[in-house]
């Protein structure tokens, strides 16, 4: 490169009548060798210093005269006090918690599976005839709340619907996630979000647990779950431990179904869902699926994740003969029906295994967040609303709330 190409270079040289650039007057010496190799020439400097020094033996003992004829210093003001020897004991810091052993699991869980996952001709289908992809004119009519969190008092609890299949569940003094998904748009959903968070990320207290159902990306956020400090702990199926650990999260517990882990006094039980779960098209199944009972001295709450209609919401309510306080099931994404009944429940399914899991309360969710499946947005909580009347359920024990509605759930 010439030395006129870069134009603030050419602006600060001097320029003579005609145009030309003026030619940088020629260094010569220590100047010259600096500019061109700077290293060579200090190590150069260095030796060339060391052998003057070495050199003036009448300097150096003219130094030392002269240090011995100055007077002795005044004595040290704590002359004659005796400090204590210094310890030689090495510092013992508090030892690093033990990382959690590495479990050992299966391959994958196929033998989970309680239906067929689909086929591509079946995925190839639903595409072309446009069933994923109803109108959503109606959007403005999904409720929206932004009122905030509200303060729990006592022992009460209190549930708030944050979209989709996230809620903010505060529960025996701990602040918990579930599926927590902020994202404007998930992998693999044409449309971006129709209706924003109930609650913004930055009114979120300090989180103490996060629970994630499945793998499936609508569940499990890469973008979200990366807000979180990576000091949360985090609850999940087995097999999936790894994903988090990759991304810096220390404190990951994996269960199976039917195991229970502890955070503060609030017990967390992994149960059983009929679903599946993917990332990719190398992972199919390869980590678990599942539910979540939380449990605290005063409540019980069950959140469903993502799952089909079948007899593990039987096996659930057997668990837990005391019944549990409220369920939070998914009621949208289930239509076509042929194509949906495999993975998701209908309205009606969701009041059928409210029932079967011996829940006092349902609160809905899966609906009005994004658009996955054939069925009218409103469809999921009008069709909800019919099925719990049909039931003879109390309609007040119903919790069809708005995006970033809550509720109370009283001791």
């Amino acid at each position: 490169m010439s030395q006129t190409s870069h134009p603030q270079i050419a602006s600060q040289m001097p320029v003579e009548p005609g145009g030309l650039v003026e030619e940088p007057p020629r260094r010569s010496g220590w100047s010259a060798r600096f500019a061109t190799r700077p290293a060579r020439a200090l190590r150069q400097l260095g030796r060339t210093a060391g052998r003057a020094v070495r050199d003036r033996p009448a300097e150096r003992r003219a130094a030392v005269a002269e240090a011995a004829s100055r007077p002795p210093a005044p004595p040290s003001p704590f002359a004659g006090t005796e400090f204590p020897a210094r310890s030689t004991t090495p510092v013992r810091r508090a030892p690093r918690p033990a990382p959690l052993p590495r479990r050992s699991w299966p391959g994958g869980f196929r033998d989970r599976l309680t239906s067929p996952l689909p086929t591509f001709q079946e995925l190839l289908a639903v595409a072309w005839h446009g069933t994923f992809r109803p109108g959503v004119g109606d959007a403005d009519r999904i409720p929206v709340h932004r009122d905030g969190l509200p303060r729990v008092t006592g022992t009460d609890a209190v549930v708030t619907w944050v979209g989709h299949a996230t809620y903010v569940v505060q529960i025996g003094g701990l602040t918990i996630l579930t599926d927590p998904v902020w994202a404007r748009k998930i992998v693999g959903i044409h449309r971006p979000r129709l209706t924003p968070p109930g609650v913004a990320w930055a009114d979120l207290p300090r989180i103490d647990a996060v629970v994630i159902s499945h793998n499936h990306y609508d569940h499990l956020d890469a973008r979200t779950v990366r807000r979180l400090p990576r000091g949360t702990p985090v609850l999940v199926p087995a097999g999936l431990r790894s994903w988090f650990t990759r991304r810096g999260f220390r404190d990951v517990t994996e269960l199976d179904w039917w195991e229970s882990t502890w955070v503060g006094g609030v017990r967390f039980d992994f149960v059983p869902a009929h679903h599946w779960s993917r990332r990719s098209i190398w992972d199919t199944c390869k980590t678990l699926w599942g539910g979540w009972v939380i449990a605290s001295d005063d409540q019980t709450i069950y959140f469903a994740g993502d799952t089909a209609y079948g007899e593990r919401f039987a096996q659930i309510g057997a668990r837990y003969p005391g019944g549990i306080d409220l369920a939070l099931m998914p009621v949208g994404a289930f239509e076509p029906r042929w194509f949906m009944k495999a993975a998701h429940v209908d309205p009606a399914q969701a009041v059928r295994a409210c029932q079967d899991v011996g829940a006092r309360r349902m609160a809905t969710m899966h609906w009005g967040t994004f658009v996955m499946s054939g069925e009218s947005l409103l469809a999921p909580v009008e069709e909800a609303r019919v099925a719990w009347a049909e039931a003879g359920r109390d309609r007040a024990d119903l919790w069809d709330l708005a995006v970033g509605e809550s509720r109370v759930l009283t001791s």
